[in-house]
């Protein structure tokens, strides 16, 4: 394999087979040997103004009436509000201020949002504004790895087609760590890109560091790609081949350093001292790492999650396969310009490994590159397709940034091809991306009915316009590029593309018709999707990007959950409530916010979840769970409930506990005070046992429990006597837990006087029963 150009000019005939030192004689030394070629091609005049407007029209469109999603997945927004509160509650990502347990993740997601509202106070804004900018930045950072080797044309498509990718679009303006991991790992490619381009460690040493930070955000999905960078490197860069697996162990200790330190101290701390780790059993971050957001993602052995337990085909949670990120719950949200990622990705890996001698060093540079993004876009779609634990649509956002690049610089590459093979190329990619366009469009009749025929037939007109091109005095011969050597000034190159001189003006003309109708049609899709995206308030635990699609399979168990897709006629439930009778839960419970905060929203058309421990009908469905509303989304809190437990407030370490998360978040975000969620997330985590519940109510700490899942349910009032919270099999929870939730809800209602605020009802852990 050809490696690419290095920086410095070779000095010596001992380099490394293949290197650049060995592909010919070397040129004197002179007193102060100059830095090689620079790879990045000169800009004209328009590149800096485009990139300005690119990240101005990205920042509008990830800015555009962001504060309707209110805290948006309350879970994360109360870790936030705590970490603003308590330095502990910051290190640990703990879910309140008190420190009685943490997310299900580790907290470097969690850090900006918490200075952010440090600094500014909580808000919608407050926390959303970050991840935002991350979006922007993600954009911004993406076109200047594709701008370095394949031009500022290249660099501006792929940082487009990267800012209306719907489920992008739907992340960058949410609370998930999703949009801190995809950035990350756009650093961390860029790093590797550079390090292949002059061999210099330090780059490879930022990749780690990305790496390791990468992994204090989402732990193992950010060490997806690691495998496909490592093994490009070790084949393609430009030193010695015991340098690179030198500089290679070096960004691995990088990697483990800034991602180690905090579970070093985590692993260290006395655990009766620190939060209970949440999304584990055994109150160990190394567990939860492994098993619940490692393997258990993998196998669907995820003991105490929702619909875990190993189930084939992807449990609850779809279909797997090749054709997974295609399917109904899938495809609009990543898929439009997947199948034009992986053409351009063959053709160009196969064009650029027949170069010839005189341009080979350039396009093995190019060549790559194409396997850096390639890799990373096979390794986390083939994992993505396989695994058989919980997969979220919006998972998808990761292979984003990979499909935008392949596209911009497939597309590019191709395009200054003057010949048969570019322009055929190009048309297949725009007829093809037209083709499945239409399909996405197609599973939403109802909704913009006219866009999938003007995209099918613009986009077959493109592609018929490309193939004339050829007809009308393209020649079938192909031009190369040839770079500069040592720096020495290029020599003219005749130009490529349509513009070429040898290309009659006519067919010229018509190819830059052609691509640009081409490029509308292949973007108008998406670009619908993400403006309907930016349009609808999002909110809960599950949330996707466009309008209702047929044939979604939604959430756990392949219901119609809010995260799949509801038909046409669920469009227009804006404020996230449960359709009248849909599944017998309370109208309305779309989540709840603090005081002076917009209503939450749920998905865009689609029901929230039904009113949570209520919902018969459903409830006796699925084995007694109860329903769901309060696992995935948070409560509505009235203001009665709100000043009920802002009462005294003070006297208390937490002002209330309840079952899930969800629930906490909502009362926790209304009084902004600390309350304990018990069981973690999903009601299923051994916290706190039985024992330790008693001992905090003897010591007076906790003032109120919260029965049931949410306010304003209906039908029975706790879902933990179904086992835990919402749970699957009556075993404390999703998964099988530890039943700890059930045993505390039997001992409360036993024990304490029940205090009812309009539709809630709580118990009161200071007022015994007789």
């Amino acid at each position: 394999m050809n490696p690419p150009p290095t920086d410095t000019p070779a000095t010596s005939q001992g380099g490394a087979p293949g290197s650049i030192a060995a592909a010919g004689p070397v040129p004197p030394t002179p007193a102060t040997p100059p830095r090689g070629p620079d790879p990045r091609p000169a800009d004209p005049r328009w590149a800096r103004p485009a990139l300005l407007a690119l990240l101005l029209v990205t920042a509008v469109l990830y800015f555009w009436s962001l504060s309707a999603s209110g805290y948006a997945n309350q879970f994360y927004s109360a870790a936030v509000q705590a970490g603003s509160e308590s330095w502990k509650a910051f290190f640990f990502g703990s879910s309140d201020a008190a420190n009685s347990i943490t997310v299900d993740k580790p907290p470097a997601a969690l850090w900006p949002m918490a200075l952010s509202v440090r600094l500014f106070g909580l808000s919608s804004w407050a926390i959303l504004v970050p991840e935002a900018l991350m979006g922007v930045a993600t954009v911004g950072v993406l076109y200047a790895a594709v701008r370095r080797r394949f031009g500022a044309g290249a660099g501006l498509l792929a940082g487009g087609a990267l800012a209306v990718t719907p489920v992008a679009a739907l992340m960058f303006r949410f609370n998930n760590p999703d949009a801190l991991l995809c950035l990350l790992m756009v650093c961390a490619v860029a790093a590797v890109l550079r390090a292949l381009a002059d061999g210099r460690t330090k780059w490879l040493v930022l990749a780690g560091v990305c790496f390791g930070l990468g992994f204090l955000t989402k732990t193992l999905q950010a060490w997806l790609i690691l495998p496909a960078l490592a093994v490009v490197y070790a084949c393609c860069a430009p030193v010695a081949l015991r340098k690179r697996f030198g500089q290679l162990l070096l960004a691995g200790l990088a990697m483990v350093v800034s991602g180690g330190w905090w579970v070093a101290i985590v692993e260290l701390w006395p655990a009766s001292s620190r939060p209970y780790i949440g999304g584990s059993q055994h109150n160990s971050f190394l567990e939860l790492t492994f098993g619940y957001n490692g393997l258990g993602r993998i196998n669907g052995n995820e003991t105490g999650s929702v619909g875990g337990g190993g189930r084939r085909g992807g449990g609850g949670w779809g279909e797997t396969g090749l054709t997974r990120l295609f399917s109904a719950d899938m495809g609009g949200q990543i898929s439009w310009l997947l199948p034009a990622a992986l053409i351009l990705l063959v053709v160009a890996v196969v064009v650029l490994w027949r170069a010839r001698r005189a341009v080979a060093a350039e396009q093995a540079a190019q060549r790559a590159e194409f396997l850096v993004w390639g890799g990373a876009l096979l390794m986390t779609f083939t994992t993505f397709s396989f695994m058989s634990g919980i997969f979220h649509q919006y998972y998808n956002i990761a292979l984003a940034p990979y499909v935008a690049a392949l596209v911009g610089m497939g597309a590019t590459l191709m395009w200054r091809r003057a010949g048969r093979l570019g322009a055929s190329v190009l048309a297949v990619t725009v007829a093809v991306t037209a083709a499945w366009s239409f399909v996405l469009l197609n599973r939403s009749p109802e909704w913009l009915p006219w866009l999938r025929w003007t995209v099918l037939v613009l986009g077959l007109l493109a592609a018929l316009g490309l193939l004339l091109s050829l007809w009308t005095g393209a020649p079938a011969r192909e031009q190369d590029e040839a770079p500069a050597e040592d720096g020495a000034p290029a020599a003219p190159q005749e130009p490529t593309g349509p513009h070429a001189p040898h290309v009659p003006r006519a067919a010229g003309r018509l190819a830059v018709i052609a691509a640009g109708v081409g490029l509308a049609a292949s973007l108008a899709g998406p670009v619908a999707y993400t403006l309907d995206t930016v349009n609808t308030p999002k909110g809960g635990s599950i949330i996707t990007a466009g309008p209702s699609v047929r044939g979604g399979m939604g959430g756990p168990g392949g219901g119609r959950f809010p995260g799949g897709r509801m038909p046409g006629k669920w469009r227009g439930n804006t404020n996230g409530g449960t359709a009248a009778g849909a599944f017998g839960g309370a109208p309305g419970t779309g989540g709840g916010q603090a005081a002076g905060q917009g209503r939450p929203q749920g998905q865009a058309g689609r029901p929230a979840f039904p009113g949570g421990p209520g919902g018969a009908a459903f409830g006796k469905r699925a084995g007694r769970m109860g329903g769901m509303g309060g696992l995935l989304n948070g409560s509505k809190v009235s203001a009665k409930a709100k000043a009920l437990l802002e009462k005294d407030a003070a006297d208390y370490t937490w002002v209330a506990a309840a079952i899930g998360s969800q629930n906490a978040a909502s009362y926790q975000l209304a009084t902004r005070k600390p309350v304990m969620a018990i069981g973690g997330f999903n009601g299923s985590d051994p916290s706190p046992t039985l024992d330790q519940f008693k001992k905090y109510v003897a010591a007076g700490k906790i003032h109120y429990f919260l029965a049931g899942g949410r306010e304003g349910a209906g039908g029975r009032e706790s879902s933990a006597r179904a086992g835990g919270f919402g749970g699957f099999g009556g075993r404390g929870g999703p998964g099988g837990g530890s039943g700890g939730s059930s045993k505390i809800t039997s001992w409360v209602e036993k024990n304490f006087t029940k205090v009812t605020v309009g539709s809630a009802t709580f118990y009161d852990l200071t007022a015994r029963k007789g």
